[in-house]
């Protein structure tokens, strides 16, 4: 089967700006699964391979292999503005800001394969590294459930990045919309499990077990009653890990959140968003470059304004000027208006100056056949048939 790659051009990419979303303090926002949540401690994993490009895709970081870059090392600059100068595409996959605003150079489209269908080929673009888990967590159920039916595949990101439709993420080619495996078979489309019976949980559960051990993901959404489903079925029929269940699941106690976390409305279909070592930390050294050779514009943030605000406050807040503030927004005073937004260009995008760091894999012990119940199996258990239930009635 022919494959496609997508590039972007450098002139296409001029009239494109990194948009920050600056929520109020300690308002979470849950739409779209774009409140996070801080995550355990882990320790970095600065030498771990790459993931295997599926066949006929470029294998990431092909395209800057000759660059010898260590791992958290910076790029010489004089021979990334060499690479730049031969075209964008010579740069490979870039995750360039955050899920929820950032920019996606050089896409890799999810391909057409015999385990999976696509819901919009036009949205299904990501980096190589996104692409390679998604492929690898599908066919980690195929090999477990032969001749499973094909699983659907939502949005990703478009072939630019930005801002699609229907999400606020979705953004830099790192989030991905999948959906579940069905009872009654392969489907056409998401649908929404009103009970745990209408879920294959053999293959669900496999297909997040493998996204939590075979790829570097950063958080998985779903609706807590099918968080309940999925976590009983795991410690009660597959006999895992009571330990690394309440850890990645979320332990009682302490207000820790774990990488599966309820977000509403995710009754038909999961969030995947993944960390990319590499497209992550090239895009971050790379982005500023970019921007000083005029190839994309300076980044900005979005603020709506609070009671007690004033440019000024802005300005020292943003590490910018007054001035600077009011010729964004054509401003002839400075003045703000209550729940107004105002555009604010800033020298730097909050984390552009942190290298990437991916946390280590949370990994289950060998498999355990014990029987003890935790604290929060014998919660979600005694919630089960409500909780699979009561979404949808």
């Amino acid at each position: 089967m022919r494959q496609t790659t997508c590039s972007v051009p450098l002139r296409s990419l001029l009239g494109l700006a990194l948009v920050l979303l600056v929520a109020p303090p300690n308002r979470a926002r849950a739409d779209d699964a774009d409140a996070l949540v801080p995550m355990p401690p882990t320790q970095p994993v600065a030498s771990a391979p790459l993931p295997p490009a599926p066949i006929g895709l470029p294998a990431a970081g092909d395209a800057l292999a000759s660059l010898d870059v260590a791992a958290g090392a910076a790029l010489d600059p004089e021979a990334l503005l060499r690479l730049a100068h031969s075209g964008v595409a010579a740069l490979g996959p870039l995750s360039i800001g955050t899920p929820d605003a950032g920019l996606l150079l050089n896409p890799v489209p999810m391909p057409s394969g015999p385990y999976w269908s696509l819901r919009h080929p036009l949205e299904a673009f990501g980096t190589a590294e996104t692409i390679a888990f998604i492929i690898t967590a599908i066919e980690d159920v195929e090999a477990r459930f032969p001749g499973s039916p094909r699983l659907v595949i939502g949005d990703i990101s478009r072939s630019d990045g930005g801002q699609l439709s229907r999400h606020r993420s979705h953004q830099a080619g790192r989030d991905a919309d999948i959906g579940f495996y069905y009872a009654r078979g392969g489907l056409a489309d998401f649908a929404i499990a009103r009970r745990a019976r209408d879920l294959d949980l053999r293959r669900t559960w496999a297909l997040v077990r493998a996204f939590l051990t075979d790829t570097d993901v950063d958080r998985i959404f779903v609706d807590k009653s099918l968080i309940a489903v999925l976590y009983a079925y795991a410690r009660g029929t597959e006999k895992e890990d009571r330990d690394w269940l309440d850890d990645v699941f979320g332990r009682l106690g302490g207000g820790q959140k774990g990488i599966i976390q309820h977000v509403k409305g995710h009754r038909d279909h999961m969030h995947v968003r993944f960390f990319n070592r590499q497209a992550q930390e090239y895009g971050r050294l790379v982005y500023p470059v970019l921007v000083e050779e005029g190839a994309l514009p300076p980044p900005r943030l979005t603020h709506r304004a609070h009671r007690g605000e004033t440019v000024t406050s802005l300005a020292a807040r943003f590490h910018t000027t007054p001035a600077a503030i009011r010729e964004a927004n054509r401003m002839r005073g400075s003045r703000l208006r209550t729940g107004h937004s105002y555009v604010i260009p800033v020298r730097v995008m909050p984390g552009e100056l942190t290298p990437v760091v991916v946390p280590a894999r949370r990994l289950p012990p060998a498999h355990s056949a014990q029987t003890e119940r935790s604290p929060l199996e014998l919660q979600l258990s005694s919630g089960v048939n409500h909780a699979g239930a009561g979404g949808g009635s």
